[in-house]
């Protein structure tokens, strides 16, 4: 009896810590709970004890042991998992990769073991080892990972669940050593636990889910067969003709998608194949193009000879609820032979919104664009109902005048028809009107009349001539259409590549962008760009499976190319794998130009993601460079004062006097604050870059807080005048960090202002803040470079080597803002500058706080 294939249920995660490991755990205590027989496959807790508390009695399966190179390690073992034949095993981490000598490479191959056996799996994994995302993330966070899954693995899973937290939040949990131990807490911040790269991380994670919610329920429709549309999300397509009402319309069909939450927006122009495109339209075409990727949205060009029917069905496509079409700009008089696409299209959309915006353009009757006249399937069958109905008609009408008229007067005008028929409907109607004309006249107006005999001669000539005329005006006619046909595929194919090459000049899509492009303009149902996974391998592999990893794809990825109905090899190691229909020949040329394309926007992405990749080396090498040579320096001499004052009080002890040994003991006091408020500095600035320097606001009056920090400055700062109100509000601030600002701010005035004019500090409420400004009469800073003063390891010109490593505004302008406050450098007005430090009266702080609770 066949086994039915275990389930797989998979939680997602953005990072480490995120609580992957703890969400599967509580998973299996809910199931066990309701009886269903559970075990812990593999759990690795990393050392958390919360989550080794969870196991709790759940049943463990002892760890198979596995020897190698002289060391001994645990790794999962599936078939002590497959003896016991649970219902459901917990198996974490999904892209580990086993020790050699396992039966598997990888554990998702040991899970997929299980799930063959009939055994449900829930199991754990981060975004970043994802084998599509892997790049992807080690460009953002420059960590590569090398333990990868591929994407089909985690997407074939029936359930996938994102462990989500904040990214505030995660880096709290690891300030309280929920994730990482202690002494690893500060280089994670600082590095891969950053805010930004968290939020991205976090962003892609839930992108990537939304695509695997995507698929499932296009799934589900299909296994379904359902094809009408599901209003899951507003996308709002625009049809574009080249006229000049499409920049009114891209506007009009913006607004719509802003008001319906941030729908999506999509341009789409018919290029038809029975037309030529003026130049005008296509000077149109690039700049509504331009304004549609300007509001957000996206360009698509689609070949399609019945524009409502093509239209629709790229709609459809896209699951669109809603379309904005242009008014009819033709003539009352045409509108009344034809419906036009406006009508037609809304009379076919079915459950898809119509908007009919009206323009400018609407009363201005345009000319036929140039090839219009070309022969059609639709003229054709009209050219062959004309000539059945018309031509019987038009003889019975000439029919009682054939006494008055001679036979070639009545040749001169059913051949006049027979050649509005010809430029009507082509070939094939014109034949058919000539041998009706040839035997209807020959019935109603030879001798003998009712007959198809001719007696007479010359009337015989004058019919077969009748027929040969018509005949011929209907072969040429032909071939003029079929001369414009090729000219307008022609034309089709260099605008399409007219706008391929217009999106590489502009640096414009992605790889993604630029498939998804190719199968739109085809019609197709995927395009995959696939790529060698050993480079150089022979001819004889190119159809192996094993021999191929997609790349990026649009619509469901192909293993290989000879897999696909199209096989467009780039070059020895890349080729695209077209599915839906066999290309023509001329098809295959311009899908040969978009490979060669992607092959270069490949090229060009991953050539991006190393030089984001050297831009970080670079920065964190400077930063690196900066910090060593600046604490090289002012770590040099104060540790130089400790030593050389230790040394001569322990080497000559009894040669100084009491009053030299207290200058010594001071001189090493000062040394060692000096270099404590430094290592201070240093540790506040790293924590700041990281985001976890809290601050612990509580009411504070300046007046009071300015005198400390003046103490702590000491007799220079003895004549620094003060203009405090008394009565002035209480701010909301920490008292230590307010006071190391104050000390610095202070402390860099009175550096740069002259000996006669003391630094200044005057305080007022303005508004919801209380401001403290400290103002120096020194040589003042540029306007340009007052943001310079705030980097780390500046200082005012570079003048001045011997006074720190150039931390102090930067980290006051740091702290400030962890208070809520802001520092900000103003010009003194007579020369000099000024620092104004402003901070948040204490109601106002109190009612922001109420707020964001």
């Amino acid at each position: 009896m066949a086994t039915t294939r275990g389930q797989l249920r998979i939680y997602l995660g953005a990072a480490p810590g995120v609580g992957k490991t703890f969400a599967a755990l509580e998973e299996a205590h809910r199931r066990a709970a309701r009886g269903t027989d559970v075990v812990i496959g593999f759990v690795e807790t990393h050392g958390r004890p919360s989550t080794a508390e969870l196991i709790g009695d759940l049943e463990v399966i002892p760890r198979r042991t596995i020897e190698y190179r002289g060391s001994s390690f645990e790794e999962f073992d599936v078939d002590a998992v497959i003896a016991r034949a649970p219902a459901v095993a917990l198996v974490d981490e999904l892209a580990h990769t086993n020790v050699p000598g396992s039966r598997h490479e990888k554990r998702w191959q040991d899970i997929d073991e299980l799930l063959e056996a009939g055994i449900d799996v829930i199991s754990t994994v981060n975004v970043q080892h994802l084998e599509s995302l892997n790049d992807v993330v080690a460009a953002i966070t420059g960590v590569p990972q090398r333990e990868t899954v591929p994407d089909e693995v985690v997407r074939r899973a029936e359930q996938v669940e994102l462990a989500d937290i904040t990214p505030e939040a995660l880096r709290r949990r690891m300030v309280h050593g929920n994730i990482y131990p202690p002494e690893k807490v500060d280089a994670a911040l600082s590095n891969y636990f950053r805010v930004g790269n968290l939020t991205a991380l976090r962003e892609i994670a839930l992108l990537w889910l939304a695509d695997k919610v995507e698929d499932q329920l296009e799934q589900y429709r299909t296994d379904q067969d359902i094809t009408d549309m599901w209003e899951s999300k507003e996308r709002v397509v625009v049809a574009l003709s080249g006229g000049d009402e499409g920049d009114t319309l891209i506007r009009r069909a913006a607004r719509i998608a802003a008001r319906s939450g941030g729908a999506d927006l999509r341009a789409v122009y018919i290029a038809s194949g029975d037309g030529l495109t003026s130049a005008r339209a296509a000077r149109n075409l690039a700049q509504q193009r331009n304004l549609v990727e300007d509001l957000g949205g996206s360009y698509h060009q689609v070949v399609g000879d019945a524009i409502p029917e093509a239209l629709l069905e790229f709609a459809r496509g896209v699951n669109a609820t809603q379309l904005v079409l242009g008014a009819s700009r033709r003539g009352r008089f045409a509108q009344a032979i034809s419906r036009g696409v406006g009508v037609t299209t809304t009379a076919k959309s079915g459950p898809i919104d119509v908007h009919l915006v009206t323009h400018e353009h609407v009363a201005n009757v345009r000319r036929s664009r140039p090839g219009r006249g070309l022969i059609g399937t639709g003229r054709r069958r009209l050219g062959m109902l004309l000539a059945v109905v018309g031509i019987p008609a038009l003889v019975a009408a000439l029919t009682p005048f054939h006494e008055e008229l001679s036979l070639t007067t009545m040749i001169l005008i059913v051949l006049t028809a027979v050649m509005g028929l010809t430029l009507a409907g082509g070939m094939w109607p014109a034949l058919l009107a000539a041998l009706l004309g040839f035997f209807l006249l020959n019935f109603f107006f030879t001798v003998p009349y009712y007959t198809f005999k001719v007696n007479d001669q010359e009337q015989l000539i004058a019919l077969f001539i009748f027929v040969a005329l018509a005949l011929g005006g209907a072969a040429v006619v032909n071939l003029s259409a079929a001369r414009a046909r090729l000219a307008a595929r022609a034309s089709a194919e260099a605008q399409t590549l007219a706008t391929l090459a217009g999106n590489v000049l502009r640096g414009g899509n992605r790889l993604d962008d630029l498939l998804e492009q190719l199968r739109e303009t085809f019609g197709l149902d995927s395009v995959t760009l696939l790529e060698r996974t050993e480079p150089g391998a022979g001819p004889d592999e190119r159809h192996e499976a094993k021999s191929w990893r997609p790349v990026a794809c649009a619509g469901e990825a192909r293993a290989n190319p000879g897999d696909a109905d199209n096989d467009i090899p780039i070059n020895d190691d890349l080729a695209l794998a077209l599915q839906g229909h066999m290309l023509e020949a001329a098809d295959r040329r311009i899908a040969q130009a978009f490979a060669m394309h992607a092959a270069a926007a490949l090229e060009r992405e991953r050539l991006e993601h190393q030089a984001k990749a050297v831009q970080r080396l670079t920065d964190a090498d400077k930063l690196r460079t900066a910090l060593l040579a600046a604490v090289s320096h002012d770590l040099r001499t104060p540790l130089a004062s400790v030593r050389v004052a230790v040394s001569s009080l322990k080497a000559s002890e009894n040669l100084f006097t009491p009053a030299e040994r207290q200058e010594l003991l001071d001189s090493a006091e000062q040394s060692l604050a000096q270099l404590t408020s430094l290592v201070d500095n240093l540790l506040d600035m790293s924590r700041l870059q990281a985001g976890v320097l809290g601050a612990n606001s509580v009411p504070i009056a300046l007046d009071e807080a300015v005198p400390t920090a003046l103490d702590e400055l000491g007799e220079q700062a003895a004549d620094v005048r003060l203009n405090i109100p008394v009565d002035l509000p209480e701010v909301a601030a920490d008292p230590g960090l307010l006071q190391r600002i104050l000390v610095n701010v202070i402390a860099n005035a009175l550096r740069f202002s002259p000996e006669d004019q003391p630094p200044q500090l005057v305080a007022g409420a303005h508004g919801r803040t209380v401001e403290l400004r400290v103002i120096d009469r020194g040589p003042g800073v540029p306007d340009e470079d007052h943001e310079t003063m705030f980097r780390p390891f500046q200082r005012l010109g570079d003048r001045d080597n011997t006074t720190g490593v150039g931390l102090g505004l930067a980290l006051s302008r740091g702290l400030a803002e962890a208070m809520g406050g802001t520092l900000l450098p103003e010009a003194t007005p007579g020369g000099g500058l000024t620092m104004v430090l402003a901070l948040l009266r204490l109601e106002d702080h109190r009612e922001n706080e109420s707020g964001d609770k």
